[in-house]
């Protein structure tokens, strides 16, 4: 087959619309019918004319009906979407309406239950009884110490707190140890700073003492700084052990444990690693003082010197340990002597630790009377002070009858002046005669005395 037969075979197409909108392909007449004559030449051009007119019309009856297709379901949309709110409309003046009664349904319940809960007279009284019994057992529950008041339950808690801490192992020791270190080393570079300029230095000031970065300085700062956070929060178990060892002495547990801890944070500034020893080998010295001098300086009212309060724990130990030797209480004399002092000095020490009573201090089974109602009293009456004063005055006087050495000699002997009887001998030192002269003078002069126009104004003071 040439081309020109090929050409020739192949249909014309019209694309023709229905008035539903659809395209339908509709085949010419092949180019060989066309060419058999020029009349049906002709009669072919006026037809695809035609059927090219009636395409147009067809797609614009198409388009038209489209577009009114359209229109009818957005119209249809517009109406569904009515619909739609009106129903939702509808739904939410029912629920409001519900809602409304369920409240008011409520509200007759809530009152109705309240005026069936209301209390008697009987109840109220129960409940008041129930509250006043229950603050009873909550103020049991509250143990009051010397200085404040603590719950045990407070304790249990700082217990496990530090309890759920690790330990440290001896690698770790040595580590933070070396931090430390390095941390006092920057704060006394910083205390040397203050001292020369009067004021603490910032953190650049700081760093360039150290010739270091402000970043690297700061870093190294805060690792120094945790370091020394691990290495006593790892320890506080230890403290706890030890403030046991020291209860009822004054302090109460939380005031031993808080003296403990500052001991804790002195040693580990303390604390030197290349020694070889434990770290709470070390620490249980510095812990120890630290309870001990607190409980020195805060546990009484009137405070004693460390030296004397070591003195006296040194008595108490030394009198337990004798009383298990001989299977009795140790005397005085047997404590003195193990302890190498005199009796009058342990005396002292005994008088000085013995602690001061209340005179609030309840007396009695019913606790009705006070320690401070069967004290006597150490002030003298107004008539004895009167008395005594009036005395003083008409002793003078009669005295003044005498001679200067026999007054003088009378008040010497009988401590008219300061309270102290001299001896004859005394007298006689101090007048440089003989104590026989003394005698005579003394004898001579209550011989004078005892004469009725003297003593008679003082036998009004003999009862």
């Amino acid at each position: 087959m040439t081309p020109a037969a090929t050409k020739a075979a192949k249909p014309d197409i019209v694309l023709l619309a229905n008035a539903d909108g659809k395209v339908k392909e509709v085949a010419k007449s092949s180019d060989k019918e066309a060419k058999k004559t020029p009349a049906r030449r002709r009669t072919s051009k006026a037809s695809a004319k035609d059927l090219s007119a009636a395409a147009d019309e067809l797609l614009a009856a198409a388009d038209q009906a489209k577009a009114s297709g359209t229109t009818k379901k957005a119209a249809a949309k517009t109406t569904k979407a009515k619909t739609t709110t009106k129903k939702a409309t509808t739904t939410k003046k029912a629920a409001t309406a519900k809602k409304t009664t369920t409240k008011s349904s409520t509200a007759k319940a809530s009152t109705a239950k309240a005026a069936a809960a209301k209390p008697t007279a009987e109840e109220k009284a129960k409940t008041a009884a129930a509250e006043k019994e229950a603050k009873a057992k909550a103020l049991a529950s509250i143990k009051i110490g010397p200085k404040g008041v603590y719950t045990e339950d407070s304790i249990r808690v700082y217990l496990q707190e530090i309890g759920r801490i690790r330990l440290l192992r001896p690698d770790e020791e040595i580590e933070l140890a070396r931090k430390i270190a390095d941390l006092l080393y920057l704060e006394e570079l910083a205390a040397q700073f203050e001292s020369d300029n009067g004021r603490e230095p910032d953190n650049k000031e700081w760093a360039a003492l150290v010739e270091m970065p402000l970043i690297r300085f700061r870093r190294r700062l805060m690792l120094g700084r945790r370091a020394k956070e691990k290495m006593v929060q790892s320890n506080l178990r230890l403290v706890v052990s030890i403030a046991k060892k020291y209860m009822n002495r004054g302090l109460s547990f939380q005031d031993l444990i808080q003296e403990g801890s500052l001991g804790l944070i002195r040693a580990a500034e303390k604390f030197d690693h290349e020694k070889g020893y434990k770290f709470s080998t070390y620490a249980t010295w510095w812990i120890r003082q630290a309870i001990t001098r607190a409980i020195a300086d805060q546990s009484r009212t009137i405070r004693l010197p460390v030296h004397l309060y070591e003195t006296i724990s040194r008595i108490k130990k030394t009198t337990k340990v004798l009383s298990q030797e001989f299977g009795r209480k140790p005397t005085e004399e047997e404590i003195a002597e193990s302890m190498e002092m005199t009796i009058e000095k342990l005396r002292f020490i005994a008088k000085s630790a013995q602690l001061p009573i209340s005179l609030e201090t309840p007396i009695g089974k019913e606790e009705d009377s006070r320690l401070g109602d069967f004290i006597e009293a150490d002030i003298e009456n107004p008539e004895q002070d009167v008395a005594k004063n009036l005395l003083r005055e008409d002793l003078e006087g009669v005295l003044a009858t005498l001679s200067p050495r026999e007054r003088d000699v009378l008040r010497l002997r009988y401590g008219l002046d300061d309270g102290r009887m001299k001896t004859l001998e005394e007298i006689g030192q101090i007048f440089d005669v003989t104590r026989e002269r003394i005698r005579q003078i003394e004898a001579k002069a209550l011989r004078k005395l005892r004469h009725p126009n003297r003593n008679g104004v003082l036998k009004e003071y003999i009862k």
